[in-house]
């Protein structure tokens, strides 16, 4: 059980930090220090002041940040190396002591999960901010906001339950981006 409970929560998290790294980094550093549920030792490296004052602080930019449309859109640019480099930090951490090709192994998946999640929040951004109007993007940014605190808490109590979550993310970014591709593929042989 301990094997599932660490990956689930490795995916979790790694997941949920290609949406909001910095939301990602607060929520393990505030359950490790106020023990929220009990977290294997490994998690007290995000039990710091200066990392959880840094992921706070950095959170309240990016929450104001992405309800601007095209600022998120740059903030998403930028951080399309930080993200995945968060989570593959996020994944070698929360797997604790371990041998260095599971390392190597766990720090490839999380930066794969973060690109992932990661991209399809990009993409859904760009394609918003084509809308004139900014309620979608506050809408976007609010919903996802949601949807890293929970994956994040739910990662914490139930590792499983976020596991099959982020398998199932994974499979609709597959899915919607095999379908995008068909479109362009289609639209591009109609123009020639």
């Amino acid at each position: 059980m301990d094997l599932l409970t660490t990956l689930g929560r490795t995916l979790g998290f790694s997941f949920a930090a290609g949406v909001n790294l910095y939301a990602t980094v607060a929520i393990m550093g505030l359950a490790s220090r106020y023990q929220w549920v009990a977290l294997p030792e490994q998690f007290r490296i995000f039990d710091n002041n200066w990392i959880i004052g840094a992921a706070l602080a950095m959170y309240v930019v990016e929450f104001v940040a992405d309800k601007i449309p095209w600022v998120d859109s740059v903030w998403d640019a930028v951080h399309t190396v930080i993200r995945p480099a968060g989570a593959a930090l996020i994944a070698v951490a929360s797997i604790g002591h371990a041998r260095p090709d599971v390392q190597a192994a766990a720090a490839l998946a999380g930066a794969a999960l973060a690109s992932s999640s990661h991209f399809a929040k990009a993409g859904t951004r760009v394609a918003a901010n084509t809308s004139p109007e900014p309620f979608s993007n506050w809408i976007l940014s609010l919903s996802e906001d949601g949807f890293v605190i929970a994956l994040g808490v739910l990662a914490l109590t139930h590792p499983i339950a976020a596991a099959v979550i982020v398998i199932a993310g994974v499979a609709v970014i597959l899915a919607s981006a095999s379908w995008l591709w068909k479109k362009l593929k289609n639209r591009r042989k109609r123009r020639r």
